[in-house]
């Protein structure tokens, strides 16, 4: 396959709406649009055409790649069109890649239809602890992008994000944004953001938190006055809260529980349902602001069951809302079926009481 007739594929799918696309030997391209996976009507790729895609996208390190079998991830870029995520591995001996697109443009809390003044408010903080949460795929990065870029807008701020790769671009506006990228422009998270903190930043963005070593690292950045965003493949508040203390080691779980609790400022987790049109998405978004109640919550694991009354209840008074909450807003918004809104619930006695009561 050569470069035009890849991006002939690419830019068909970013025309339609597509989130992914994976090309896999045997098979022809495969498009991800709200949420199915669709064949392409395109013949089965050949290895060689699996091969001239990596080449593509990897250029001089797929002999590396090919030598030492290690996953790739990388970005790719089709001028006018749109930026990707691109991830290149191996699977039964043959090279497969998914890419992931990147809208040029960095969409507004609006434009992504979340809860816009709840996150313009979690945007002013100054310093604490930020967790963006969902399953891959329900827009962890591009909401993270949205909030930096609305300090970006209102802000003049030195933000420092690290990344593996680098994926939404940030014009310039008020903020003086450095971008980092692990593997090229520093060797690991844990350097890059070790740096960062010598770099006079009011705002750190870490790609992902993946172990114990950055989990320190990111609570390290906000005890020292800084405002760290970051995100973790968790569904909810309270598996968050159990990820984030259990990436620890048993015996720093205490401390790492006192810690987060002290740290932590807000909690958005996503999950996209099917919208009522039946062509496109809506984020439900369960939301929690640090209280006494929560922090209390945090740091007792026999009352972290208790966060979901504590973020129903703060609803008027915090903006905090419950994924039950949401998907009740959006089912009388008719922006979601009743279905949908049911299966959708993570509590579905509860969420019927709700919809009996009219709260």
């Amino acid at each position: 396959m050569d470069i035009q007739s890849l991006h002939r594929i690419l830019t068909f799918g970013v025309e339609r709406g597509i989130s992914d696309i994976h090309f896999e030997v045997g098979q022809p391209p495969h498009l991800r649009l709200q949420g199915e996976l669709l064949p392409a009507k395109y013949p089965p790729l050949t290895e060689q055409d699996a091969r001239d895609i990596a080449k593509i996208i990897l250029g001089d390190d797929l002999e590396k790649f090919s030598a030492d079998h290690r996953e790739r991830d990388s970005t790719y870029n089709i001028d006018g069109v749109s930026r990707f995520r691109a991830t290149v591995f191996f699977q039964r001996g043959y090279i497969g890649i998914v890419m992931r697109v990147i809208p040029l443009n960095i969409r507004t809390f609006e434009q992504l239809n979340l809860p816009a003044q709840q996150l313009a408010d979690i945007a002013v903080l100054r310093r604490g602890l930020i967790l963006v949460t969902g399953a891959t795929g329900n827009g962890k990065s591009t909401t993270m992008s949205a909030i930096i870029q609305r300090i970006n807008q209102t802000r003049r701020a030195h933000i420092v994000t690290v990344e593996d790769p680098i994926e939404f671009l940030f014009p310039k506006e008020k903020s003086l944004i450095i971008q980092r990228e692990v593997g090229s422009d520093t060797a690991s998270y844990r350097q890059a953001i070790v740096s960062a903190m010598r770099q006079d930043p009011d705002v750190i963005m870490l790609g992902e938190i993946r172990d114990a070593e950055t989990a320190d690292i990111c609570l390290k950045g906000a005890e020292t006055g800084h405002l760290v965003i970051s995100a973790i493949h968790t569904p909810d508040t309270i598996r968050t809260v159990q990820r984030f203390i259990g990436l620890f080691p048993t015996g720093d779980h205490e401390s790492a529980r006192l810690r987060l609790a002290e740290s932590l400022k807000a909690i958005v987790s996503l999950r996209l349902l099917p919208h009522i049109d039946g062509k496109s998405r809506v984020p439900a978004v369960e939301i929690l602001r640090s209280t006494r109640s929560i922090q209390e919550c945090i740091r007792n694991p026999e009352k972290l069951s208790e966060l979901p009354q504590h973020i129903h209840q703060g609803r008027e008074l915090y903006g905090m809302q419950t994924f039950d909450d949401h998907v009740l807003i959006l089912y009388r918004q008719k922006q979601i079926s009743l279905e949908v809104a049911k299966l959708a619930a993570t509590n579905p006695d509860e969420f019927q009481r709700m919809l009996t009561l009219g709260q």
